[in-house]
């Protein structure tokens, strides 16, 4: 069997996304194919734990595709003649997180993806869809060719998965209280995640990633949620006009727009745990109408990792 050699590019704060990967690469080292790790390293590190100023300064930005500043220099002379490339990373406001657009934005990693084939592995709370659109998008641009996306989540109900990823990222508190579960991917995802890379070795020794998304979606690679979907759609358009509305008073860390800042994260308290319950309620009163086009969703948000220029994001 010809051993391929993988590049592995990722991005993580706490730790967990590197986790994620290292369960998913397992059955390709135990094949014997070379695995290749690279970090990407923001010029100027993002803080974990965040500040409450540090969090929703990056928002703007984030959603607007500016990265305020880019990455670190890449050594790629070893992984130039990679046969694949996995790209791990999170989502942040809707959005791929600032330092996973910023790798895909460095003019020497677009000329690097340039014909290679692309995995994207996303672990996030529970909102992926924008994320996955904009890899597209960047894949795209780059001349690559997406061929995978996996998506590990926070499986816990909506609202209290926001409650167990605010003790976390603001607090440290990762593990389960007696009231609340642990936060992020459970460690039980995680270990299971270690069957996409046996399913993702085999298209590679047969040489048939083009299908590989229809396999790992019969592997439940994504967990598609269609009330969470139709939120985070609602929530991508207003969080675009909340964007705009901050940057037209200044760019990142300027400080006249700290009051904008400040009433779009009076707004996110506010969406997430007085308005989502209701629109929740829409979506399950309207779910018979909703019920015909749901499939056709689920197959352009999992299964298409191909970008139309027509598609706005």
């Amino acid at each position: 069997m010809e051993k391929k050699k993988i590049a592995v590019f990722y991005y993580t704060q706490s730790g967990q996304g590197l986790e994620i990967l290292k369960s998913i690469n397992r059955p390709l080292v135990e094949a014997g194919h070379e695995l290749i790790y690279k970090e990407i390293v923001p010029e100027r590190a993002f803080p974990f734990l965040w500040s409450k100023n540090n969090f929703f300064e990056v928002f703007p930005e984030c959603r607007l595709g500016q990265p305020p500043f880019g990455i670190k220099d890449i050594d790629l002379s070893d992984v130039q003649d990679a046969d694949l490339v996995i790209v791990g990373g999170q989502s942040w406001y809707l959005s791929p997180s600032l330092p996973i657009q910023s790798f895909f934005l460095f003019p020497k990693i677009k000329e690097f993806l340039n014909g290679k084939s692309i995995i994207f592995v996303n672990g996030c709370r529970n909102m992926w869809y924008s994320t996955i659109r904009k890899i597209r998008k960047y894949a795209y641009e780059a001349g690559a060719h997406l061929v995978g996306h996996i998506m590990l989540q926070d499986k816990t109900p909506n609202l209290v998965s926001v409650i167990t990823i605010i003790r976390w990222m603001f607090y440290g508190k990762k593990a389960a209280s007696s009231i609340w579960p642990s936060a992020g991917v459970s460690d039980k995802d995680i270990a299971a995640a270690s069957h996409f890379g046996e399913i993702i070795n085999q298209a590679l020794i047969s040489d048939k990633l083009d299908n590989l998304q229809e396999q790992l979606m019969a592997a439940n690679a994504i967990y598609y949620k269609p009330s969470i979907i139709y939120m985070e759609k609602v929530g991508h358009r207003v969080f675009g006009v909340w964007a705009k509305f901050i940057r037209s008073k200044g760019g990142f860390e300027d400080p006249k727009r700290a009051l904008r800042i400040q009433l779009f994260s009076w707004y996110v308290i506010f969406i997430l745990f007085i308005i989502s319950p209701f629109g929740l309620l829409v979506f399950y009163l309207t779910y018979p109408i909703r019920l015909f086009f749901i499939g056709r969703q689920k197959k352009e948000a999992c299964y298409n990792l191909s970008w139309n220029e027509k598609d706005k994001i």
